[in-house]
């Protein structure tokens, strides 16, 4: 049996991995728990995985899976994995794989910066296999992430990160942000006023502001697709 804050990080994690695709940073889960420090995140953290309801991905930064749910919450809100993972060994049990279903085909226009931005992408480079269970309304593509500023987010080089197309987005939001008319990054967005900043999930790096006429949002991260090789 869970204890409740533990229950309480459980759902908080799960709802932040159905809506953004990506986990919350160890800051968000403490302010979410109002809990003093991190270190009584990592012991919550600690005891759910040794349950097995979260695992750690090894060689990722703050990177969490959802495993299962205990039956306390799956009758309050859904459980739909929103990282794919490709790739598995083939030791691993068909138990363990995860459920078929269909899939819809999204065009991946090249590749993102998370990090320094790059050239604004245009063209599609290829296509890539996703659950129709990922998507929601209005247009969606993808693009493969290069950097590492969005680490602390669970969202690593390599990954490929599902977008819906939208010009707007809300405080807190990871978006892929034209900067310029000339570059692309994915970030987490927040607006004061006429000022815009663009801010990483890493604390090497430094959060950029620019005024709300440079920047241009140009969809919404809806999911991450991982492949292990």
């Amino acid at each position: 049996m869970l204890t409740k804050k533990q229950l309480d990080l459980l759902e908080f994690i799960h709802k932040r991995v159905q809506r953004d695709g990506v986990p919350p940073s160890f800051d968000e889960m403490k302010d979410a728990l109002d809990l003093r420090s991190k270190s009584g995140i990592h012991r919550l953290i600690t005891a759910l995985e040794e349950r097995g309801f979260i695992r750690r991905l090894a060689h990722r930064a703050r990177a969490l899976e959802i495993v299962k749910l205990p039956d306390a919450l799956q009758g309050k809100i859904g459980f739909t994995p929103r990282v794919i993972e490709g790739d598995r060994p083939e030791s691993t049990p068909p138990s363990a794989l995860p459920v078929e279903s269909a899939s819809v085909e999204l065009p991946v226009m090249g590749r993102i910066a998370a990090g320094t931005p790059i050239a604004a992408i245009s063209e599609i480079s290829h296509n890539v296999a996703v659950p129709q269970t990922m998507l929601g309304k209005g247009e969606h593509y993808a693009l493969e992430v290069r950097g590492d500023s969005m680490i602390e987010a669970g969202i690593n080089d390599g990954d490929i990160v599902v977008i819906r197309e939208t010009t707007v987005a809300s405080n807190g939001d990871i978006v892929v942000a034209l900067v310029e008319d000339e570059e692309a990054t994915l970030k987490r967005f927040r607006q004061t006023g006429s000022t815009i900043a663009l801010e990483p999930a890493n604390a090497a790096l430094t959060t950029q502001i620019y005024r709300d006429d440079q920047v241009k949002v140009q969809g919404r991260l809806v999911g991450l697709i991982r492949t292990y090789s």
